[in-house]
């Protein structure tokens, strides 16, 4: 089997995400059988090319590949189209006519928008799966043909079998194999790496500067949504390689031409009764670790207060006790209106903050309770490393010890 770098050599599969790789291997493997491939994705995330990769990598190789817009056929026709008709069938039927299935005999089919096709023609193809038999419009004759079939669709036909328009035994016959090519807004990696093959590409084909990105521009490309995946990335990288006045293209000029570039891409929240996963957990017990070094800064800050007014303590471990029992004494003295703050060292009465009215040089001051939501804390940990790190997701996630899914969650959660 062809190393996966020399298949995306040869085909001219650019990006290095695990999803894309795993469909990739998964397509490579499948190639040398005859079983039946499904290929779901969203429009414009590449599933043609999946196609041409099972059949070249195939044994079918040296014959023909036919590729097939389903939705682009009308339902009048389609079945003409695919199986062929017999002279006078219908009208306008002047002669014979061989349909795809007999042209592409011991080759490979591409049904793309297989969800499209319409009913009576799924029983016309699920017949061809499962015996290779097919009959033409207005003929009784059965012909045999040998094709191997792969599809694709951008919808859920779970949902269309649901809703009536597909056949379940023709969905189970299809999804022998099943290849899921994930759209572009689960492949940030990928982003740029497409853009610079882009750019290169348009710039041989224009005779024009190579385009490049500043690191503003460089972020907005890669949060964006993209809902055309690389079809619109594509076109997108056409647009600036030939209307750019400049080869250093700014966020400004990514703005104007994608309005909504700045809308970030983050997945969806989770529902608020799933449990934690391990990502969670991490960043959960890095948080309480913060919150222990948080505290211990508290109490030698309060110990130097001590030493520097030369107040007296008894020993470390009560002193740290009191210190833990500090948000009880500021609750006491915000209850009581008292000028002072006392502690209970040894029983005594003297204070660890000195009484305000005794020392001119203290400013009146407030006592603002810290809010200690973990939710607020992950929040502020997540914006300091993307601070950190110029926005850099991958390398802040790494800061935080969680994975980028659950860094780009967290932040979708958190509308930073």
């Amino acid at each position: 089997m062809s190393s996966l770098q020399a298949i995306k050599q040869r085909f001219g599969i650019v990006g290095r995400s695990p999803s894309l790789e795993h469909a990739l291997s998964t397509a490579s493997r499948v190639a040398s059988t005859d079983l039946t491939v499904l290929i779901t994705g969203e429009s414009g995330v590449g599933k043609e090319i999946f196609s041409k990769v099972i059949h070249h990598l195939s044994p079918r190789k040296h014959n023909q590949l036919i590729a097939i817009n389903c939705g682009a056929i009308p339902e009048g026709t389609i079945n003409s189209e695919l199986f062929g008709h017999e002279k006078g069938a219908f009208t306008g039927a002047t002669s014979d006519r061989k349909g795809y299935f007999e042209t592409a005999d011991n080759g490979t089919i591409f049904l793309d928008e297989i969800g499209e096709m319409p009913l009576d023609t799924q029983a016309y193809l699920l017949r061809v799966l499962e015996n290779g038999e097919f009959v033409k419009v207005g003929s009784s004759v059965v012909h045999k043909t040998d094709v191997r079939v792969i599809a694709a669709t951008n919808v859920d036909l779970k949902d269309k079998i649901k809703a009536g328009k597909f056949r379940e035994d023709l969905f189970y016959r299809l999804n022998t194999v099943p290849i899921h090519i994930p759209p572009l807004r689960e492949r940030p990696e990928d982003i740029f790496i497409l853009f610079r093959r882009f750019a290169v590409d348009f710039s041989d084909k224009y005779n024009t500067e190579i385009i490049r990105l500043d690191e503003r521009a460089r972020m907005l490309i890669e949060n964006y949504n993209w809902p055309g995946n690389i079809r619109e990335l594509k076109n997108v990288v056409e647009q600036l390689s030939v209307l750019s006045d400049n080869a250093q293209i700014s966020a400004e000029q990514l703005i104007t031409l994608i309005p909504n570039i700045t809308q970030r891409n983050l997945p969806s929240i989770p529902n608020s009764g799933s449990t934690p996963g391990f990502e969670e957990r991490e960043i959960l017990y890095k948080l309480l670790f913060e919150m222990k070094s948080d505290l211990n800064d508290l109490k030698s800050l309060v110990f130097e207060l001590i030493q520097t007014n030369n107040l007296e303590f008894p020993n470390m471990n009560n002193f740290s006790n009191s210190v833990d029992r500090l948000p009880e004494k500021f609750a006491e003295y915000r209850n009581n209106g008292s000028d002072e703050v006392r502690h209970d060292f040894n029983n005594d009465d003297r204070p660890i903050l000195i009484d305000q009215n005794k020392q001119g040089g203290y400013q009146q001051s407030e006592v603002i309770e810290e809010n200690l939501s973990l939710d607020e804390m992950q929040k502020e940990w997540i914006k300091k490393a993307l601070k950190k790190h110029s926005g850099r997701r991958k390398d802040a996630a790494d800061e935080l010890g969680i994975s980028e899914r659950t860094l780009y969650r967290k932040i979708k959660e958190y509308e930073i």
